[in-house]
């Protein structure tokens, strides 16, 4: 029995800074994947002929026209990472960039060939990385976790649907 309270004497403190730093490094992980893609948007914006020749021959994007795809595609890139490094939004906004890079995947044949393996594996990286984000959340270090200190949860708007249904209960009796 002594040897599991030295253990424990020993791994505590050891897994209370690995958990008061869980944050910080959800915070890096959110920096470095919106990084990635906000500069993607910015070359997109730089070379905007180029990007229509891109949308237009390489990208395969389905039911859109190419012109649509860019103003999307680049909108997306643009916008997501702010939510994502502002930690707003939260596991909505993580999902609908994870989506996007899915989308990013199957419409650029590239990747699937040989010598796109590499930045099929950056892709797949970057998924891996928003699905842990997806599944931990924002963090301590973001706008979502501010608003619910201060707020709640759903900003008290399930408390204020109770009420109501509890009116119409009465009403109805």
């Amino acid at each position: 029995m002594k040897h599991i309270t030295i253990s424990a004497k020993i791994l505590r403190p050891l897994i209370v800074f690995a958990l008061n730093f869980r944050d910080l490094g959800v915070l890096v992980v959110r920096f470095w994947v919106a990084r990635i893609f906000f500069l993607s948007a910015m070359d997109k914006i730089s070379s905007w002929d180029v990007t229509l020749v891109l949308f237009k021959y390489d990208y395969n994007v389905p039911i859109i026209s190419f012109v649509t795809a860019a103003y999307i595609g680049t909108g997306f890139e643009l916008l997501l990472p702010i939510f994502l490094v502002l930690g707003l939004g939260g596991r909505l906004m993580i999902f609908l960039f994870f989506i996007y890079n899915i989308i990013c995947v199957i419409s650029f044949h590239f990747l699937w060939t040989p010598a796109g393996s590499a930045g099929f594996d950056d892709h797949v990286d970057w998924g891996l990385l928003l699905l842990l984000l997806f599944l931990y959340g924002s963090g301590r270090y973001s706008l979502d976790y501010l608003i619910h200190k201060k707020y709640g949860y759903f900003l008290k708007i399930n408390q204020q649907i109770k009420k109501i249904i509890r009116t119409k209960k009465l009403e109805l009796q």
